[in-house]
């Protein structure tokens, strides 16, 4: 699994005041140049930068230097510096659309001068002259400043230089209409960027500004992250849940379909517990909270979506050495073409001049650094509002070459909601005193089966009762309790204390109980599959999956049992954790190098395994904190038919990213060939070139707009 430590303590600010994405790559290397930054993560198509906050002065150094009109900004503090520009100058130029009417209506007298032929050419040229000031000052000023700083060949050189190369040549009105139209498309261009931002971080959003403290008979408004646990909170209706907790006074329908995907609202009433996100639909309700802000289900969750865009994947990365090492070659290309073409061909040196400035307009990266890492973005959010969560932009592209799935078995493809079938004592002992032993011994432990013995019995236990306590994972719990040494768990616990039990032919899980070193008598309990298991089974074989595996510390014929129902390739039994381990371990062994292991599971035991796999995936309803922390994807509504959803967003994903590259690549290649042999004016090359960025970034869109799934989830009621 891709390394998730490295970013552990790096934190995501808002990133504002960068508009082109070669800026965003050359802050990025900028800052991995200093000691401590060599782990941020500028993301460009989310407006984020994540880093280390220690070095927050550092940062803001580095952005002064590098790109000084942008800004940074926690996520629930106040605008950080550097200071903004606020010079007469500079706030005059910022309006963006009375700037580029200015110019355009300037060009358009500068035409409608140059067709009057008026016998001197200074007015065209003054018209033009101002024309190309007003549409071109930030980028001519940006080159220079970039100059100055050591940075010489980036998309603001290649604009400055191609248009002060029309200028040389005396091409007044190309060199105006180049930068007019280069401003007017980076303006468009930004303005779509920006929308897809506002749109996919509106299917990822999840907020809570506030929350009711009552304290002294008073209700007041304060901070989530200031309240403390044990303190009592109000909700009312239509109110977010800020915190999680339990419910002391009143009842109403609550919507947890922010977090769950459940649409159908639950019944809460005192007692029931609440988790922060949920949504109070009609009535005034108080809870206890149980959690402090930052370990509740909705702050985690939030990490989850934060840390999103801090993970690039190869193909962002790929692209942005790309463009570092494009640029400059496309600069000595344009400047071999000035000097050799006249060699080979009847050119002046004017004309090939002009191509070469043409070459510089089309080859600008853009469409494809703008493109490709909103595409993944608009992946992860399209994911988000499919109730499935990716710590990565990586994650989109190591599904693509997932062709193993391995399941754990309890609360992935089984219900994990065990029902007790019946009791068979022996020796002494009778069914209820049975149950009531294995229901005290099991009260401290949190196993599901443990949840669902304590069910069964419905009295009240006492951990009080239990003196001592040691539970060991795969096998069991020992405790002593009323002086008597009592085991409860697999025949394996029981025959290492030398007690020795019978082997039940029915298919569940079978609970042994060993009281004073004598076996007692066994409970079977047997957990139902989940509804979409068996269909989510099934596409993922239509996918063309080449290998399901099955993983169960279950007795065995109960695991083959699942199998077979589920048409499921392969099934591993008895298992302790260890033992998931080295299966998994031989699985990735047995795998061809090219293709990728995922493994899903929920349970304490299963996050190590979670974080060996390819793709590790979490059920983040029901699973342990440490697995969904472990997690590569979390499906927040424990459904099986999430996965091959998944599969199907990723490699649509991929096919837009692909497109894009293939689509940028060959118009720019076209474009060029026209520009330079077949005399294609300069403003149709910009044109072009705007165009493709244009077309690129509205293609990405299509992942969060025009997706759809074609695996339906099944409703229930």
């Amino acid at each position: 699994m891709t390394d998730v430590l490295k970013t552990e303590k790096n934190i995501r600010y808002e990133l504002s005041g960068v508009d082109c994405p070669t800026c965003a790559i050359g802050i990025e290397q900028a800052l991995h140049g200093k000691d401590g930054l060599e782990t941020a993560v500028v993301d460009f198509a989310g407006g984020a930068i994540r880093f280390n906050p220690v070095y927050e002065e550092t940062v803001i150094s580095v952005l002064k230097d590098v790109e000084p009109n942008a800004r940074i900004k926690a996520s629930s503090a106040a605008e950080v510096l550097p200071d903004a520009d606020t010079s007469t100058i500079n706030r005059i130029f910022s309006f963006i659309p009375l700037r580029l009417l200015s110019s355009l209506v300037l060009f358009a007298l500068g035409l409608t001068a140059l067709s009057l032929e008026l016998g001197t050419p200074w007015p065209e040229w003054i018209l033009f002259a101002a024309s190309y000031a007003l549409a071109g000052y930030p980028v001519v000023f940006g080159a220079v400043r970039n100059i100055l700083k050591g940075r010489i060949i980036d998309e603001l050189f290649l604009m400055t230089v191609a248009t002060i190369g029309a200028f040389a040549i005396g091409e007044l009105p190309e060199a105006a209409a180049v930068m007019l139209f280069y401003a007017v498309g980076e303006a468009l261009q930004d303005r779509a960027v920006s929308r897809s931002r506002d749109a996919i971080r509106g299917t990822m959003a999840l907020r809570v500004s506030t929350a009711r403290l009552v304290s002294d008979n008073e209700v007041r408004e304060v901070s989530p992250e200031s309240v403390g646990i044990g303190s009592i909170i109000e909700i009312l209706p239509g109110d977010s849940v800020p915190l999680d907790g339990m419910v002391t006074e009143g009842e109403s329908w609550v919507d947890t379909s922010a977090l769950t995907g459940e649409s159908v609202p639950r019944r809460v009433s005192p007692g029931d517990t609440l988790s922060a996100g949920f949504i109070n639909e009609d009535g005034r309700i108080r809870l206890q909270t149980t959690k402090e802000y930052g370990d509740s289900a909705i702050a985690k969750v939030k990490k989850l979506l934060d840390e999103a865009s801090s993970r690039k994947s190869k193909t962002e990365m790929v692209l942005s050495r790309f463009a570092a090492i494009y640029t400059p070659v496309v600069v000595g290309l344009a400047a071999l073409l000035i000097f050799i073409l006249p060699l080979f061909f009847d050119w002046t040196f004017s004309d090939s001049t002009y191509s070469a400035m043409i070459l510089l307009v089309i080859s600008c990266p853009c469409a494809l650094v703008v493109s490709v890492p909103l595409a993944y973005f608009a992946g992860i959010g399209r994911a988000s509002r499919d109730k499935t969560l990716l710590r990565g932009s990586d994650i989109l592209d190591g599904l693509s070459r997932v062709k193993t799935f391995v399941f754990d078995k309890t609360g992935t493809l089984t219900e994990g909601d065990f029902r007790l079938q019946s009791i068979v004592p022996a020796g002494d002992w009778d069914s209820e005193s049975l149950l009531e032993t294995a229901a005290e011994v099991l009260t401290l432990s949190n196993h599901p089966i443990a949840r669902s013995v304590r069910d069964a019995w419905g009295g009240i236990t006492e951990s009080d009762a239990v003196d001592s306590f040691k539970e060991i994972k795969g096998k069991g719990v020992m405790a002593e309790a009323g002086g008597r040494r009592i085991l409860a768990g697999s025949s394996t616990l029981l025959l290492q204390e030398g007690i020795s039990s019978p082997n039940p032919e029915e298919p569940g899980s079978i609970v042994h109980l060993a009281v004073g070193g004598k076996y007692a008598g066994y409970l079977l309990l047997s957990d139902s599959i989940k509804q979409d298991s068996a269909e989510a089974i099934s596409e993922l074989k239509a996918m063309g999956t080449r290998h399901l595996v099955m993983l169960t510390g279950d007795r065995k014929d109960r695991g083959e049992q699942v199998a077979r129902s589920l048409g499921i390739d392969e099934v591993k039994s008895e298992l302790l954790p260890e033992g998931k381990m080295a299966a998994l371990e031989d699985i990735i062994t047995r795998s061809p190098e090219d293709e990728g292991v995922a493994f899903i599971g929920d349970g304490l035991n299963d996050a190590p395994v979670i974080l060996r796999a390819d793709i590790g995936m979490a059920m983040g309803g029901s699973g342990t904190d440490l697995a969904i922390e472990s997690a590569d994807v979390v499906f927040m509504d424990d459904n099986p038919i999430r996965i091959p959803r998944l599969m199907n967003l990723a490699r649509f994903t991929r096919r837009i990213v692909i497109g894009n590259i293939v689509f940028a690549l060959v118009i720019k290649l076209g474009f060029m060939v026209l520009g330079v042999f077949a005399g294609l004016p300069m403003w149709v090359a910009v044109i072009g070139d705007v165009g493709v960025s244009i077309l690129a970034v509205l293609n990405s869109l299509r992942i969060l707009y025009g997706y759809k799934s074609n695996i339906v989830i099944k409703k229930t009621i």
